[in-house]
């Protein structure tokens, strides 16, 4: 397996820049996610009790959607490298077994400084909004050669 380490230096982002990843969420998907994280809560993995909820039947975790979001963060925008700081999440809309979710990050905000980027942070089903919020990362410069060890 090889992994892909690109990513982009401070100095290559620019305002208004976008990335984008969708994933197709599983059975597998909310159970393997229940597991690692230890949110049994049944609305996600018990359909007769999920029913009975506002949702009328079994919703993927919050959390699995916010991490699709991490996910384009890590391996697109910025990539390799970056560091999250701080994420701020707005959940706007349940995710359904078989809801393909894409998540959209654009840069919103470059402080030089600081060495970190703002970035308006979105996950979709279709055309409606399951996410929204922001998030801060630190990113690596060209010019700070403790980024480069």
């Amino acid at each position: 397996m090889t992994i892909d380490v690109t990513g982009y230096y401070l100095e290559d982002l620019s305002i208004d820049q976008t990335a984008a990843f969708s994933k197709t969420v599983s059975e597998a998907d909310i159970l393997l996610f229940a597991g690692v994280s230890g949110d049994t809560n049944p609305v996600h993995i018990n359909q007769a009790y999920a029913e009975t909820t506002v949702f009328h039947g079994r919703v993927a975790h919050g959390m699995l959607s916010a991490a699709i979001i991490s996910a384009v963060m890590g391996t697109k925008l910025p990539g390799a490298g970056a560091i999250y700081l701080s994420q701020m999440l707005k959940f706007r809309a349940p995710v359904r077994i078989g809801d393909t979710v894409t998540a959209t990050v654009r840069v919103c905000d470059i402080i030089t400084a600081k060495q970190q980027v703002v970035l308006e942070t979105k996950a979709l089903v279709g055309d409606r909004v399951v996410i929204d919020g922001e998030a801060r990362l630190r990113v690596p410069s060209r010019h700070n050669p403790k980024d480069h060890s």
